[in-house]
């Protein structure tokens, strides 16, 4: 039996208020070393965000926002061929990130996020990664409610990804997020997580966030603090791993490459 091991993708905030790191990598130059050293770490990938979609964050402009991330986007380039994800809502700021390098725009709101998601998608040609989330990121987590979660997000993201064929975007540049912590209660996404299988099932990659989620201290309390959720984060990811999931989304990219490698030795034989 063969083992395909998911790709690994590197978190980089370039933000001051994102809810595992933020601050930290805020300025340019500590971004950009940050993300070098993810590389350095082992990351196939490197997602780049200047705006916070943690429970309660308020929008960033686009300039501001394009401010914080094209020149880590231009600086990693130049330095590093490997796949570069912008992590934003705007269609502006999508355009500008894949004209300094950047060849996957991540989309919290699966390209529904404003009237032009979709047609600049396919205009861009990038790759895409559409995620489900209920509501939006200010009050996502007020109440959110569902009837099947499981069946509601696998349903949400196979219409997002008609829609997003049906608007030009090629089928193979199309992955799928369930958005684990996206109005979700720890219930929810813990039953997400249990039935993975359904949204891998759509037929399009599935990338999984799990680092340093809440969900972690929802099961243990003792890790209130994000920096102490790396135990729960690898669980997770290695769950994800298992369950047929193309790309693991990591803060701790070294330990988590490490535990793909070590849970694919032994699966693998």
């Amino acid at each position: 039996m063969s083992f395909a091991l998911p790709k690994v993708m590197g978190v980089v905030n370039v933000t001051p208020d994102s809810f595992s790191d933020g601050g930290r990598f805020l300025g340019a130059p500590a971004a950009i070393a940050h993300a070098l050293k993810l590389v350095e770490q082992g990351a196939d990938i490197l997602d780049i965000g200047g705006e916070s979609t943690r429970p309660g964050a308020e929008p960033v402009d686009a300039a501001e926002e394009l401010a914080r991330v094209l020149p880590v986007i231009e600086a990693v380039r130049a330095r590093w061929d490997g796949p570069i994800s912008v992590d934003t809502l705007k269609p502006a700021v999508a355009r500008a990130a894949v004209a300094a390098g950047a060849g996957v725009w991540n989309d919290v709101s699966a390209l529904a996020g404003r009237p032009d998601s979709l047609e600049t998608a396919a205009q861009l040609g990038c790759e895409v990664v559409l995620m489900h989330m209920q509501g939006e990121p200010r009050t996502m987590q007020a109440d959110p409610t569902y009837g099947d979660v499981v069946a509601e997000v696998a349903a949400f993201l196979a219409h997002r990804a008609e829609q997003a064929m049906l608007a030009g975007v090629a089928r193979g540049n199309i992955s799928l997020d369930p958005g684990v912590g996206f109005g979700k209660t720890a219930e929810h996404n813990l039953a997400l997580l249990r039935d993975l299988d359904r949204i891998v099932a759509l037929g399009f990659p599935v990338v999984l966030g799990v680092s340093r989620k809440r969900l972690i201290q929802a099961v243990d309390a003792s890790a209130a603090d994000p920096a102490d959720r790396l135990g729960g984060s690898l669980a997770l990811a290695l769950w994800g791993a298992a369950r047929g999931c193309a790309v693991v989304r990591a803060h701790d990219v070294r330990e988590t490459v490490q535990a793909l490698k070590l849970w694919a030795a032994v699966a693998g034989g």
